[in-house]
């Protein structure tokens, strides 16, 4: 790893934002307020006005067995608690949502939201794909306990690419997956690993056995989230958010590390593999600070294009966030710290999205699970002193 970048030669400023409410659910201990979730993913298209970026939400607003019980006062869910993975949807209906935004000064505007249907205008919904591990590892249920089963039109968007055709290209960390999204935010095909389509027979979108087959392994909640789209707009670059389960590691350099693949845009194609090894869990200081960290707290939530081989990597546990650069010049990749946001406290634990406005001023955004905690999204621009990539290497059109 590369030197500590110098704090000094780096401005952060937080945007004024407001969530927008969505809906409202009484619960015993009072009233549940539901806020569009837009932050877990941000991209930047060719050609778009300044300050103009896309966004993703997530799965929509879900709640753990825990604090269901504890915080809302929903005892009937008691029986639940021992059920790993699950969820509990208040409101279903709510799920996946792109949303083009504005930076204007210091200030972010929404300018228009498209949800995601599929090809017979069914919406898409935060619910896991049928069949395979995706409902048996993730359950979801409803305020009454009911279970609500898998979807075919389901998905745990988590980050976004945006074309200069107009389509995006959204990861999904249920699968994981990645969907093939038109301009008016149709679905039109599904990426998934080799061997997993089968069980999104009869789906309303075309699907794809593409993706390498050890992506079906991920584990828990940790798929794709991290998506790049190279300058030239011919390859994607995904990480999966954890490392692999030792058991299902097949490769000595992989331990510990998240892999990363680069896959053909237009077709999923998989042309290259990764590595990227993280830090040492006891590295992250407000984490390290609030209670005991370890390695399956590590993660890697965003990624950006600097050029044709290079990346900006956002890995976190959840209060700290560091920023490395990477060049896809060896198997196991070397980083370069670019900033850490243990050296920024008044920036907020969840940064999910990251987006490059310049060569030098970048967007950050947390994510904000749709309100269900009382949480607001952030948006915080981040001006650097020079460009983010390194000399020589172009940063293509922003």
């Amino acid at each position: 790893m590369a030197a500590e970048p110098e704090v000094s030669a780096v401005t952060v400023t937080r945007l004024a934002w407001v969530d927008h409410v969505l809906d409202e659910v009484e619960t015993p201990r009072g009233r549940l307020r539901i806020t569009l979730g837009l932050g877990s993913g941000l991209a930047r298209r060719a050609g778009d006005p300044r300050g103009v970026v896309w966004a993703i939400g997530d799965r929509g607003p879900n709640i753990k067995i825990g604090p269901a019980v504890e915080d809302h006062g929903l005892t009937g869910l008691s029986s639940l608690a021992g059920l790993e993975g699950a969820k509990i949807m208040p409101r279903p209906a709510i799920g996946p949502t792109l949303a083009q935004l504005r930076v204007e000064g210091d200030t972010v505007a929404c300018l228009q939201v498209l949800t995601l249907r599929d090809a017979n205008g069914a919406t898409f919904d935060g619910l896991p794909g049928p069949g395979g591990d995706m409902a048996a590892m993730e359950p979801a249920f409803d305020l009454s306990g009911a279970a609500l089963g898998g979807s075919l039109a389901g998905g745990d968007t988590e980050g976004v690419a945006a074309l200069a055709d107009g389509t995006f290209r959204v990861a999904d960390e249920y699968g994981p997956s990645i969907l093939v999204v038109g301009p008016d935010g149709v679905v039109q095909a599904r990426w998934v690993p080799e061997g997993e389509g089968a069980a999104l027979a009869g789906a309303a979108y075309r699907v794809e056995d593409v993706l390498p087959a050890l992506s079906a392994r991920r584990r828990l909640n940790r798929g794709f989230e991290a998506l790049a789209l190279s300058p030239d707009e011919t390859r994607l670059h995904v990480i999966l958010q954890s490392p692999l389960a030792s058991q299902d590691e097949i490769a000595p350099e992989g331990r510990d590390c998240a892999r990363l693949w680069t896959l053909d845009a237009r077709t999923g194609a998989p042309l290259a593999e990764h590595f990227y090894p993280f830090d040492a869990p006891e590295t992250f200081r407000r984490d390290a600070e609030a209670g005991p960290v370890g390695t399956d707290d590590l993660k890697i939530s965003e990624t950006v294009s600097l050029g044709d081989d290079q990346l900006l990597v956002l890995e976190r546990i959840s209060a700290t966030s560091k920023l490395y650069r990477v060049t896809l010049d060896a198997p196991v990749l070397t980083k370069t710290l670019v900033l850490s946001t243990d050296d920024w406290p008044q920036i907020d634990a969840d940064l999910e999205g990251m987006a490059l406005l310049t060569d030098r001023d970048l967007l950050l955004s947390t994510d904000n699970d749709f309100g269900v905690e009382g949480r607001e999204t952030a948006f915080y621009r981040v001006t650097f002193a020079t460009p983010l990539a390194d000399s020589g290497l172009a940063t293509g059109p922003i």
